[in-house]
């Protein structure tokens, strides 16, 4: 019997019924992100127990990992296999090493570590987010508000935990800072001082970037033991200055730049209002003012981070929101500054900087 031969429109048809499954839709980029949480809890887990900081020092095999890491044979080689299908660690002839940017941002040893935020998106914001669908609802805070504490509080109540948040503080403000310090025309000033400074990273990396500049930073005063030892770590304490206040009950210090980076966002629209007026009663003309956050496309459809950022403040206080570049515009001029220009950063970053 004569095989029966495929014709020209069969062969086409087969093709578009194959073109139709392709271009069909599918679920898998739903389930991804539905389950990212997988891969976020892993990585934050290896922050915790420090596999980062121990390979930093060198590869090391999966029982010698197990044993220094205090892991249970079950898991342990999924575990580690996990951050290496994540691309955070790598893995050759069974020896186990970071990843070049792992290895930079998430050793513990190291200035440019960047791993504090991630700490505190472990210990407190992982499982407050779990209640984000009842803050949707209520509009509440989820953290410690709920049982009668409030952020400040919970953060500033012992030495260690307030030491966890500035390290976050400056894992979130790190890149943003670096990148401040090299866009921004410092040469046309000669002071500057960070407002809501933490530990001091923009300080640092702007004094790093420009020995003309001098200044400091403005925080509440148990800050001031850890940003003067941060400062001293950078050999920079005879340019970098604390500036002890709360900069709701008090004036912000005089300098020709302030800068105001992830504190803008904490609060809501009146306070907001607040301290962008207290900080241009404290330039002098010319001065200039340089707030920057993860802040919002104007048409809020690209920058997810920021407004994921912007349900982190609902998760966290009880009126803080992200903003776009064109609200934070609208607020300067608002307070009195002219000249307003937003210039994007680094990642989500962005900095809005208003001229007295």
């Amino acid at each position: 019997m004569e095989r029966e031969q495929s014709s020209p429109s069969a062969a086409s048809s087969d093709q578009g019924q194959r073109n139709d499954r392709n271009d069909a839709p599918s679920p898998e980029r739903l389930l991804q992100l539905g389950m990212a949480f997988w891969a976020s809890k892993t990585l934050l887990s290896a922050v915790e127990l420090g596999v980062f900081t121990q390979l930093a020092c060198g590869p090391r095999d999966a029982a010698a990992l197990t044993e220094s890491l205090g892991l249970h044979r079950r898991s342990a080689l999924d575990f580690l296999d996990a951050l290496v299908a994540l691309s955070v660690l790598e893995r050759h002839d069974g020896m186990y090493s970071n990843t070049p940017d792992a290895d930079l941002f998430l050793d513990k040893a190291k200035p440019s570590y960047v791993g504090g935020l991630l700490e505190m998106a472990n210990a407190r914001l992982y499982p407050f987010w779990g209640s984000l669908t009842e803050a949707l609802r209520t509009g509440l805070p989820q953290n410690e508000a709920k049982s009668g504490g409030n952020l400040f509080e919970a953060i500033y109540h012992d030495e260690a935990s307030l030491r966890g948040f500035l390290r976050a503080m400056s894992g979130v403000s790190l890149g943003a800072a670096r990148a401040i310090a090299q866009i921004f025309p410092w040469s046309k000033y000669r002071t500057f001082i960070d407002i809501g400074t933490a530990q001091g990273a923009l300080p640092v990396q702007v004094a790093l970037a420009h020995p003309h500049l001098s200044g400091g930073g403005f925080d509440l005063p148990a800050v001031g033991p850890v940003f003067n030892e941060y400062v001293a770590a950078h050999g920079l304490t005879d340019r970098l200055k604390f500036y002890p206040g709360d900069f709701f009950n008090d004036s912000c210090p005089t300098a020709d730049v302030l800068i105001m980076g992830h504190i803008l966002h904490d609060w809501p629209l009146p306070q907001k209002l607040e301290l962008l007026s207290k900080c241009y009663a404290a330039l002098p003309p010319g001065g200039s003012l340089v707030v920057y956050d993860a802040i919002i496309d104007d048409e809020r459809r690209s920058n997810a981070f920021g407004l994921l950022m912007s349900l982190n403040m609902l998760i966290e206080t009880p009126g803080g929101f992200d903003y776009t570049g064109a609200q934070c515009r609208d607020w300067m001029k608002q307070t009195g500054f002219s000249d307003v220009r937003i210039e994007h950063l680094i990642g989500p970053d962005s900095m809005v900087v208003g001229i007295k």
